[in-house]
């Protein structure tokens, strides 16, 4: 079965992604057509960049990147969750990317994102840094600005657009997921698994 990773990009104390990648996992958990597990970036503690030599080689010195790949390339794809720092991704997610660069190859990417204009400029630029790494990144996108889903820009409450829009964005993502595993020679081969009852059709 396909096996996505949410990524929680955010590792501010008091960060709204938490409960936004929460509800990504339990809405994607419903499916029933793909494995979906959080990775939260805080959790592996990633020191700013610190390999001697380029991740592409893939020789890696410390512990916490190796954890860090091994996490990763178990994965067919992965939605990120970022926030929108001054107009683009959180520094921490930008590190956690550029740790590695073979774990990410031919893999497919779909993006949840929160900010006063729902992250979307955030998500232009991790749509590039996601090109260069060779994730195939899928059209559809959650954006969610804190006016209208946070509720006093605190307490995530999603809308019936939100939750629409993240069907979408999961429907996409399975998809490419499985066809992209016929790029990746060591992957499992994909096996069309039917969607639980109630799901929304794409």
């Amino acid at each position: 079965m396909i096996r996505i990773a949410v990524i929680l990009g955010s590792t501010r104390p008091g960060r709204l992604g938490k409960p936004v990648a929460d509800w990504v996992l339990a809405r994607a958990s419903e499916r029933g057509d793909a494995v979906f597990t959080l990775l939260d970036v805080a959790d592996f503690e990633l020191p700013l960049l610190d390999e001697p030599v380029p991740p592409s080689l893939g020789r890696y010195g410390h512990e916490h990147t190796k954890a860090w790949s091994a996490a990763v390339d178990a994965f067919d794809g992965y939605i990120f969750v970022t926030g929108e720092y001054n107009h683009s991704i959180p520094a921490a997610l930008k590190n956690a990317l550029d740790y590695l660069y073979r774990e990410w190859n031919n893999k497919a990417a779909g993006f949840v994102s929160y900010g006063s204009s729902g992250g979307t400029r955030a998500v232009e630029h991790l749509r590039c840094v996601a090109g260069e790494l060779q994730l195939a990144d899928v059209r559809a996108q959650v954006a969610l600005p804190l006016a209208t889903e946070f509720e006093h820009y605190r307490r995530f409450i999603p809308s019936e657009a939100a939750e629409t829009n993240l069907q979408a964005l999961l429907d996409q993502l399975i998809a490419w997921a499985g066809a992209l595993k016929v790029l990746r020679p060591n992957a499992a081969p994909h096996k069309t698994v039917p969607r639980k009852e109630g799901g929304l059709a794409a």
